[in-house]
């Protein structure tokens, strides 16, 4: 276990095979395809990821019952294809790429992983316009989430054929929801996206959590 990883008890262990799939899910499976192959999971609810694509679906799974589970993984679908999977830093299994972790760790320290990756040559990592890191070759990028730990790491993963500028957050595939809220620190950057004081261009759409 890497010692910056900050692992809820019983937390499932994923493995991400860049822009294919990660754990028991590949890229371009259907919603029922997804559902049953979520072992121990059920769907919690299904909701309107973005205000401009009523086109993509977001499905929201976690474990025990469905009276009583709580989101730990989010799966995204375009025309009942799944495209994206958001792991929810609390409650979602640990994901590992190259046996790294990547659910739930300090940010600066995982950040320090991309980068002597990136200085390596073994990833490109570039930052999206609100500054959240990620490597397009891999259909990943890192988000953060509040935790009662602090703000920690949320992997956001998409298949090949939405990989290109996954990292942009204005023009890639991953919804908009998934920009929402702890942003990467970096200088000058704003904390949280939408800014205090600042009302996006959202018509009636509601960011769903």
């Amino acid at each position: 276990m890497a010692a910056d990883a900050l692992i809820e008890p019983e937390r499932l262990d994923w493995e991400l095979t860049p822009l294919e799939g990660v754990g028991p899910l590949r890229f371009g499976m259907g919603v029922a395809e997804v559902a049953a192959a979520m072992s121990g999971m059920t769907e919690v609810r299904q909701f309107q990821p973005g205000p401009w694509t009523r086109e993509t679906l977001g499905v929201e799974f976690g474990r025990g019952s469905a009276t009583s589970a709580e989101p730990s993984v989010y799966a995204y679908f375009i025309d009942d294809r799944l495209f994206c999977v958001a792991v929810d830093a609390v409650r979602g299994p640990q994901v590992t790429l190259w046996g790294r972790e990547l659910t739930a760790c300090v940010p600066a320290d995982l950040e320090a992983f991309l980068l002597h990756s990136h200085r390596c040559g073994v990833m490109a990592v570039s930052y999206g316009p609100r500054g959240n890191p990620g490597v397009n070759d891999l259909g990943l990028v890192l988000r953060l989430q509040e935790a009662a730990r602090g703000v920690v790491t949320r992997p956001v993963m998409v298949g090949r054929a939405w990989a290109d500028r996954c990292v942009d957050d204005w023009e890639g595939a991953i919804p908009e929801c998934e920009w929402v809220g702890h942003q990467w620190p970096h200088p000058g950057g704003a904390a949280t996206w939408p800014p205090p004081g600042h009302e996006p261009h959202w018509g009636d759409w509601q960011p769903p959590f």
